[in-house]
């Protein structure tokens, strides 16, 4: 079983990020570039359920391979800390990939047309910003999820295969239920 070391990470909001975080579960989102409509979607059913998770004990913490700058346009009002990561180092640490199957696979394809129908609405309200034409980093990330324990140790991990694969709410909450409890002192 995989050990993360100790480090701390700086959110786009200046917020220092400990991981592991020694009071709670860390779940580690690895999503694609900033204002991505389909990782969009997904944040939009953690922020709904954002209560649920942090109650369940486990701290969000979503990275993105594009800029501080670029996120700091996307991130307002999100209750987790974003990371930046441009040079996708901890991308490669982790072992999260790009490939074209994140778009090609036609799992993924209902979840696009859905996405671009509400980002366009969205963005012609004014209620959300569209992504950059050329993103940083591209746009075939692939997204991945890891549940890290208060001592480092992952717990468990999903690497997507397409652009919208990843763990559901429900599916962290229950990956959260089976964790080892912190030991009493």
């Amino acid at each position: 079983m995989r050990v993360v070391d100790a480090r701390e990470l700086s959110a786009v909001s200046g917020e220092a990020v400990a991981i592991p975080d020694p009071e709670r579960l860390v779940h580690l989102q690895f999503r694609r570039f900033a204002g991505c409509p389909v990782c969009n979607l997904h944040l939009r059913s953690i922020v709904r359920r954002y209560d649920e998770i942090e109650a369940a004990g486990v701290r969000e913490v979503v990275v993105f391979h594009s800029p501080a700058e670029e996120l700091a346009e996307h991130t307002p009002g999100l209750p987790f800390p974003v990371i930046a990561d441009p040079d996708k180092l901890l991308y490669v640490e982790f072992g999260v990939e790009s490939a074209a199957r994140s778009l090609l696979d036609p799992r993924v394809w209902g979840t696009i047309l859905r996405v671009v129908a509400v980002t366009t609405w969205r963005v012609l309200r004014g209620r959300e910003r569209g992504p950059a034409t050329k993103p940083h980093g591209g746009r075939l990330g692939l997204p991945a999820d890891f549940l890290i324990g208060r001592d480092g140790r992952v717990l468990a991990a999903k690497y997507g295969e397409h652009a919208y694969d990843q763990w559901s709410v429900d599916e962290v909450l229950d990956l959260a239920s089976h964790a080892p409890k912190p030991v009493q002192k």
